[in-house]
Order: structure tokens, then C-alpha cells, then sequence
């Protein structure tokens, strides 16, 4: 069986070095049987390859591309703090913020870019609850951000 950075390779992503901090926090915590990440931006090489709102200047297929970077920056954030992707038992929340154009209303499907991207890596256990929620602005004038909760086995 292929370990989740195996799986990783196989859907030709990489996952990136931990992304520095824009402040005062660090990019993930781990508690008892759990690790909280910070909010990701899609930073590749520490750049945004896309700004703006959802609807706008960015496509929703674009936007759903970018969900998944934010998902491998996540995902390099808790190999950090943990080892190795294989100690994930099982992914349980991903929250995911789409910058919005006023008549955008697809935030959903966006943030299924970092949701398919998390059960093609771990499976059944990829498959989470999920919050999908439309905002005004995010850091850096990304088009999304997303947090995850994974429990550790």
C-alpha cells in the first residue's frame, strides 16, 4: 500500500517546504491525538501565483486548483510537526475561506479542490466535515485559504 507522500507523487503534486508565518502564529499545532493547522494560503516558492476575488479575477477552476495547493501546504505543515503523513488516521475538518466576488456563490465546489485532493491522498479517511464560507478579503489577496483538523493514529 502507497503512504499518503507516495500518493502525493503518483497525482504529480510535491509537497512544498513549510510555509513561513505572515505573523505571529506558527503553521501547525499539535494537541493529544490531533494536529490544528493554520490557515494556508496557495503559496508556491512563497508566491501567490493568483489574487483576487473568486468570480472576478479568478475563475472558479482556478480557485478550486488553488484550494489543492492549499491543501499540500496544510499537509507539509503537519509532516512537519509530525514525521510522516502515514500517522493520519483520519482527516476530520477542513474549513475553507473563498475570497468572493458580491455574486459569487460557489464556494463549495471550490473548496472541493482541497476536499478530492484529500481522499485521493488518504482515502475513506480523507473524507471530512467541511465548512465552505464566502468572505470579503483574505491575506495577500488570496483567492482561498484553508485550515484542516487531522486526528493521528
Amino acid at each position: 500500500m502507497a503512504t499518503p507522500e507516495e500518493r502525493i507523487a503518483e497525482l504529480g503534486y510535491e509537497l512544498p517546504p513549510v510555509a513561513a508565518p505572515a505573523g505571529a502564529y506558527v503553521p501547525a499545532v499539535p494537541s493529544g491525538a490531533y494536529v490544528y493547522t493554520s490557515g494556508q494560503v496557495p503559496l508556491v516558492g512563497g508566491k501567490l501565483e493568483h489574487t483576487g476575488k473568486v468570480g472576478a479575477e479568478v475563475s472558479l477552476d482556478t480557485a478550486k486548483a488553488q484550494a489543492a495547493i492549499c491543501v499540500l501546504n496544510a499537509l507539509a505543515a503537519i509532516k512537519a510537526e509530525v514525521g510522516e503523513l502515514s500517522r493520519v488516521r483520519r482527516v476530520v475538518k477542513v474549513l475553507g475561506f473563498v475570497a468572493s466576488d458580491p455574486s459569487f456563490t460557489g464556494q463549495p465546489q471550490v473548496v472541493n479542490g482541497a476536499s478530492e485532493l484529500l481522499g485521493a491522498v488518504f482515502g475513506d479517511a480523507g473524507v471530512h466535515a467541511r465548512s465552505a464560507v464566502g468572505v470579503a478579503v483574505l491575506p495577500l489577496d488570496a483567492p482561498v485559504e484553508v485550515e484542516m483538523i487531522v486526528e493521528l493514529a
